[in-house]
């Protein structure tokens, strides 16, 4: 008589590609995306990031054509970042009626409505010196630079972002930009806080693309140790506290265990941010021929998503959402 094994056989739900798609757990759509864009003044130019093959910086005049491909392709939201061509030591261009994050937003919303513009809210872009804040005695001041990031995201949202996103780690953030939409009249705007954000070395290819790199010393007195973990989730409950109403952990990939931390214990929609250093990586080892690139980026966003997060702010956003077209058609 032939002999009868007991063991669990999980391999019946591996069988066939239907069938691991019956019971896939972890779905990736392109509406899941947030794709940044970097707006240059100036007109009719589009220049590549050397470190971020395929990611430009374009001026106001393409924006149009480019939102259009955007849409097309199934993604609901973008994210602007503005690159000035004039810097202070106040960051001015961050909350002037006419900065470049203002006018995108402007003709964003006026080309196409339906699409969510979230802002990035934060100086370092438009300061001379680079960092996220008013530079008092050689550090960075923390309550004077609350005042200035009011004002930003204040005139960001009368420009017409849907969502504010501030990005500068300093102290009490939320809670002032809170309180100056709401003043402002814009209490039905929310707040995607970057609330987890550590001082990491994978951001070096966005402060190419940005322009942003500090003029001296680091970021690391107001981002995060990556050493640390308990602090994430302090970070995490006070900004929930304070108002935010999404919440972002960057870098994402080499944080999966932050982003399930926070998904653990907020309400919250959670937002992976998958840094420019984790696209350039990706980017450098396919022109090598070392990697299967869809591949690599399905199963490292896939991660994002199994890890908790409900929403992926990603280079790579127009590339999965073309290859999931492919898939569909």
């Amino acid at each position: 008589m032939e002999e009868r094994y007991t063991f669990k056989r999980h391999r019946r739900l591996r069988s066939s590609e239907s069938m691991r798609s019956l019971v896939k757990e972890t779905h990736l759509r392109a509406a899941d995306f947030i794709y940044p864009l970097f707006i240059l003044e100036g007109t009719n130019t589009k220049n590549e990031v050397p470190s971020m093959p395929g990611i430009y910086q374009i001026t106001l005049d393409l924006l149009a054509e480019e939102l259009a491909d955007i849409e097309k392709l199934g993604i609901k939201s973008v994210m602007f970042f503005g690159v000035p061509n004039e810097k202070d030591e106040v960051g001015t261009g961050a909350y002037i009626e006419t900065g470049i994050v203002q006018e995108a937003t402007k003709r964003a919303k006026k080309h196409h409505p339906n699409l969510l513009v979230v802002a990035d809210t934060c100086l370092c872009e438009y300061t001379s010196h680079g960092h996220c804040g008013v530079i008092h005695d050689g550090d960075v001041d923390n309550d004077a630079s609350l005042k200035l990031l009011a004002k930003t995201a204040v005139s960001q949202a009368e420009a017409g972002a849907d969502i504010i996103a501030p990005s500068n780690m300093m102290d009490g953030f939320v809670t002032v930009i809170r309180k100056a939409l709401d003043d402002a009249g814009f209490t039905h705007i929310p707040i995607m806080s970057y609330a987890v954000k550590y001082a990491s070395a994978f951001y070096g290819p966005f402060r190419d693309a940005a322009d942003s790199t500090p003029q001296f010393g680091d970021r690391k007195t107001y981002q995060m140790d990556p050493a640390n973990r308990l602090e994430a989730i302090r970070e995490a409950k006070t900004d929930i506290e304070e108002g935010a109403d999404f919440l972002i952990v960057k870098p994402a990939l080499s944080y999966l265990d932050i982003v399930r931390d926070v998904r653990n214990i907020v309400d919250v929609p959670v937002v992976a941010y998958n840094v420019s250093g984790e696209y350039a990586m990706v980017k450098a080892a396919s022109e090598k021929g070392w990697i299967d690139e869809q591949s690599l980026v399905m199963e490292k966003l896939l991660s994002m998503k199994r890890a908790g997060a409900d929403l992926i702010i990603s280079y790579f956003a127009k590339d999965v959402a073309s290859w999931l077209q492919e898939e569909n058609q």
